[in-house]
C-alpha cells in the first residue's frame, strides 16, 4: 500500500499508519482530522505524568528526568511488565553473533528500573510490577517456579529461534527472537527483587499475604542456593561459575529481607536470614579477593575482573573507600576500560571467550555509570563529573543511549534505548549530587 501527498510551508496534514495481522482485513486507520488531536492528547499526557513527578531536582535534572521518560516509555500499561529494550538483534559487535532479544521483562532489568525511577521521578509503577511478578510466577519462588525473565504477558516459554531470512543490522546475523537466557540460572534476580521492596516498602503500604509469602520465598532460595554456581548476571553461555556479583546480591537478598522482616508477618525469619546474610559475607569477602590482581574478581578464586564487582558499594556491601573496595575501583578503572569506559570483562584474544560466545563487544554504558557512581561515593567527584559527561555526550540528539559504545567509531551498539543505560545514568547523577551535598 502507497499513498503520497504533498504539504507547503506552514501547512499541517494528518495521516496515520496501523499494523494488522495479515488475516484481519477491517483495520480501520485514525481519521486524519483526528491526528493532531491524538498527538496532542499524547504529548499533554506525558506532561501530566512528568508533572506528578517532579521529584528531583539536582544539576542533571533535564538529563534525568529525560531518562526517567525513557523507563517509563519502556513500560507495559496492561500488565505492569518492564521490558529491557523495545528492539531485537541490534549487535554488540558490528557483523558478529551478540545479537539478543532485548523485548522482555527481565527481574533484573526491570528492578533496576523501578530503583532509578524512584530516584527520578518516585512513581507509582511499582506496585503493578509486584503484581506482574507475583502472577507471573504463580506466587511461589519454590520447586524452580521462578523465572529471571518473563513475556510482557507473563508468558514463560521465550524459547530463542533465528530468523535467517534477515540479514540484519549491517549484515550481522543472525536475527534472534526469543531469548535463550529465560532457561538459566542467576541467583542475582532475589537481591534485586528484594532490594525493590525494600526501596518501595512504604510507597507498597501493608503487603498483602501472597506478597509476604512471595518475599519470604525469596529470601529462602537465596539463602539455599547462594553456595550455587550460575550463569550470572551477564548471563554467560559458558560454564556455570560462582559469581562474585550473585553472591553479592544473596547477601543484599538477605539484607532486604531481615529489614522488611517487620513486614512480612508470619512469613518472616529474620534471625536465620540474619545468620546465613553473614556466611555470604565472610565467603565474599575471603574467596572473592584477588591478591594477584588487587581486587575484587569476577568469580571465588579467580583473578578475572569484572565490572560488576562495582555493584559492592553500590548495594552497601562495602564502603567505596574500604580499602580493597577503593583498589578494586581503581583496578577496574585501570585496567577494564577502554578510552575511559568500562567494559564488562575482558574477552579471550584467541577463540571462543569464557562467555561461550566468540567476537568482541563494546564498552558497556552502565557499567560506566557504576564507575561514575562508585568513584563520587569514594569522594572523587571531579573524575566522576568528568565520566559523566564523557558518557552522556555519547548519546545521540534524541538524549537515547544504547546497551554500549564502541569508542573507536563513537558509536552506539546494541538494543536501543537499553533501559540499563538510563538507569545506569539516573543513578549516578544522584550519586554525584549526593557527593557535592557532602562536599558542601
Amino acid at each position: 500500500m502507497q499513498a503520497a501527498f504533498t504539504v507547503a510551508e506552514a501547512q499541517r496534514a494528518g495521516f496515520s499508519l496501523r499494523w494488522g495481522a495479515p488475516e484481519v482485513s477491517d483495520i480501520a486507520p485514525t481519521p486524519a482530522a483526528q491526528v493532531v488531536a491524538r498527538i496532542a492528547d499524547t504529548v499533554e499526557g506525558w506532561r501530566s505524568w512528568e508533572g506528578e513527578h517532579d521529584i528531583y531536582q539536582g544539576p542533571h535534572k533535564e538529563l534525568v528526568q529525560l531518562s526517567a521518560r525513557v523507563l517509563k516509555g519502556l513500560t507495559f500499561r496492561p500488565t505492569g511488565a518492564i521490558v529491557a529494550a523495545p528492539t531485537t538483534s541490534l549487535p554488540e559487535d558490528e557483523g558478529g553473533e551478540r545479537n539478543w532479544d532485548y523485548r522482555f521483562a527481565w527481574i533484573r532489568d526491570a528492578s533496576l528500573t523501578l530503583e532509578a525511577l524512584y530516584i527520578g521521578a518516585c512513581p507509582d509503577e511499582a506496585s503493578d510490577f509486584v503484581s506482574f511478578m507475583t502472577s507471573a510466577a504463580g506466587g511461589r519462588v519454590k520447586g524452580g517456579s521462578l523465572q529471571i525473565m518473563y513475556g510482557i504477558r507473563g508468558e514463560h516459554d521465550l524459547s530463542e529461534r533465528e530468523l535467517p531470512h534477515l540479514r540484519g543490522w549491517r549484515d550481522s546475523s543472525p536475527v534472534r527472537v526469543g531469548n535463550g537466557a529465560w532457561g538459566q540460572t542467576q541467583l542475582d534476580v532475589y537481591g534485586e527483587l528484594l532490594n525493590t521492596l525494600h526501596i518501595y516498602q512504604e510507597r507498597l503500604g501493608e503487603l498483602h499475604p501472597e506478597i509476604q509469602e512471595f518475599a519470604a520465598e525469596l529470601a529462602d532460595a537465596a539463602a539455599d542456593g547462594w553456595r550455587g554456581r550460575d550463569a550470572g548476571m551477564w548471563e554467560m553461555r559458558g560454564d556455570p561459575r560462582h559469581h562474585l556479583s550473585s553472591k553479592v546480591l544473596c547477601w543484599a537478598a538477605l539484607d532486604r529481607a531481615v529489614k522488611l522482616a517487620p513486614a512480612l508477618g508470619p512469613y518472616a525469619k529474620a534471625e536465620g536470614w540474619a545468620e546465613e546474610r553473614d556466611r555470604v559475607r565472610a565467603a565474599v569477602l575471603e574467596r572473592g579477593w584477588s591478591e594477584a590482581r588487587q581486587a575484587y574478581a569476577q568469580s571465588f578464586d579467580s583473578d578475572e575482573l569484572d565490572a560488576a564487582a562495582l555493584l559492592m558499594p553500590i548495594l552497601g556491601f562495602l564502603p567505596a573507600d574500604d580499602p580493597r573496595m577503593r583498589s578494586t575501583i581503581e583496578a577496574i578503572a585501570g585496567d577494564l576500560t577502554e578510552d575511559g569506559l568500562v567494559l564488562r570483562y575482558r574477552n579471550s584474544a584467541e577463540g571462543v571467550n569464557p562467555d561461550g560466545l566468540t567476537g568482541e563487544e563494546g564498552t558497556f554504558v552502565i557499567c560506566s555509570f557504576w564507575l561514575v557512581s562508585c568513584l563520587a561515593k569514594a569522594g572523587e567527584v571531579e573524575r566522576a563529573e568528568a565520566l559523566f559527561d564523557q558518557l552522556t555526550g555519547y548519546a545521540n540528539d534524541l538524549g537515547l543511549l544504547a546497551e554500549e559504545i564502541d569508542t573507536a567509531r563513537a558509536e552506539q551498539l546494541g538494543n536501543f534505548p537499553q533501559a540499563f543505560s538510563h538507569i545506569g545514568l539516573i543513578t549516578a547523577a544522584a550519586e554525584i549530587d549526593a557527593a557535592r551535598q557532602r562536599e558542601g
